[in-house]
């Protein structure tokens, strides 16, 4: 599939369908095993790793870094750790995070405290306009120093600190900005305390949940994480199941889709992530969760989908955090549904990719469905399943690989005549999706 930039064009239907698929592995724990690997010590194993930009850029940082890394077969690596504190690169040298809000957050929280880091850092067009106010705020707890002063957006220089100690940190909805934390804190003197308010993502702490001598978890009325740092850690052993966000988007497509069945193997249910399937449950859609298994403290199994009757849906800001990357697809979900469908607690869709919700609130504008927008709540006046054969659907160069998928699944659904410009941008999270959609037998033109 072409790397370089290009439009989808649709202009037909899908029909129904009965298939098996399996969905691209999983981004966010792809990327983690990488960074985590490069501070364990010894040599860590991965298998069934995401093969995408985002994850390429992260193993480019890394061996940037110093790590050495191999690939053993199609998507299998070995990653020979250097321990934590042991990263080093040359004094203003540069590193390109590319897309990934992840890597950027992620792999800053672990060189904040690494001895004699002093570098350049920026990604793509689309990651230098996102704001890393919040992230410079808690890295700089730790005595990191970004430069320059008061600029939040990339590229940006960051000093690391020379004497790192431990801070205490009440975690909110960005489970990004808790492992940053917790990165940190590994290589800090003393002890970082991660007080979670809100139920957010658990992938860093559940990998490293067998290093006992660095990270201890304790769960009462709120979950308290501590870690020790200047311990070490345990090499990984790890085997990813398929992306849970990435499945949503063909489990959406078979609800809405007439006479349709669908399994996707092996897919992520790590209970923090599946917030889409849980909002859609309660509605007794025909969604099941078969062949569960629990690896490494993270769960996998099978989800089976069949062609289901929905109704509007009214989404509470406390789903946010276990939906973040679905609530796209869900608008809609509730686009295609008779009645008024309400999302709370989306303040923070605007810090991705793209502007989300008003993307696509202009998206579902072209196709005669009104919504109304405020900074933290979307309305969805859903239209029941529409023909828009008379209306278009375009795209522009958003660089948001989520909002290219949800116009794609609209279009399919509604025969809408479609384009959708920069779909290159899927392939940071999904290069399988165009190839798993022409095998549900949708069809589309790729325009370079």
């Amino acid at each position: 599939m072409p790397n370089k930039s290009f439009s989808v064009k649709i202009k037909h239907k899908i029909k129904p369908f009965s298939k098996t698929i399996k969905v691209d592995s999983d981004k966010s724990l792809s990327i983690r095993s990488f960074l985590l690997g490069s501070i364990c010590q010894n040599i860590s194993t991965v298998n069934n790793v995401l093969e995408s930009g985002d994850v390429k850029s992260a193993i480019k940082t890394c061996q940037k870094l110093g790590v050495v890394i191999k690939k053993i077969r199609h998507k299998s690596y070995k990653i020979y750790g250097k321990g934590l504190g042991s990263l080093f690169i040359k004094k203003n040298a540069e590193l390109n995070f590319g897309n990934s809000g992840t890597l950027a957050r992620l792999l800053l929280g672990i060189l904040s405290t690494t001895p004699n880091i002093n570098i350049k850092i920026k990604g793509d067009h689309s990651l230098n306009k996102r704001s890393m106010e919040k992230l410079i705020n808690l890295l700089s707890k730790f005595g990191a120093t970004f430069l320059p002063k008061n600029k939040y957006t990339f590229p940006l220089k960051m000093i690391s600190s020379e004497m790192p100690v431990g801070i205490k940190y009440k975690a909110g909805v960005s489970a990004q900005l808790k492992s940053a934390v917790l990165l940190a804190g590994l290589n800090s003197y003393g002890n970082t305390i991660i007080e979670e308010q809100i139920i957010s993502r658990d992938h860093t702490e559940n990998l490293l949940m067998k290093n006992i001598q660095s990270i201890k978890i304790t769960k009462n009325k709120k979950k308290i994480i501590k870690v020790k740092g200047k311990s070490y850690l345990n090499p990984l052993n790890l085997n990813i199941g398929g992306d849970p966000s990435s499945a949503a988007f063909f489990a959406a497509l078979t609800l809405l889709n007439k006479n349709s069945t669908l399994k996707i193997k092996n897919v992520g249910l790590n209970p923090t992530r599946t917030g889409f399937y849980d909002i859609l449950k309660k509605q007794k859609v025909k969604i099941n969760f078969k062949n569960i298994i629990k690896d490494n403290n993270e769960i996998r199994g099978d989800i089976l989908i069949k062609s289901s009757k929905l109704k509007p849906m009214n989404v509470p800001a406390s789903l946010y955090p276990r939906t973040t990357d679905e609530y796209l697809i869900l608008f809609v979900l509730a686009s295609l549904t008779n009645g008024v469908s309400t999302f709370r607690g989306i303040s923070e869709l605007k810090g991705k990719e793209s502007s989300r919700a008003h993307e696509m609130k202009k998206i579902l504008n072209q196709i005669g469905v009104k919504c109304k927008l405020s900074q933290n709540e979307m309305k969805i006046y859903g239209k029941g399943m529409i023909d828009a054969s008379d209306k278009k659907i375009i795209v522009g160069n958003l660089g948001d690989h989520r909002v290219a998928m949800c116009a794609f699944i609209l279009a399919i659904l509604t025969n809408a005549k479609t384009i959708i410009n920069n779909f290159e941008t899927v392939f940071t999270s999904s290069p399988s999706f165009l190839k798993i959609m022409k095998l549900l037998g949708a069809k589309f033109e790729i325009q370079k």
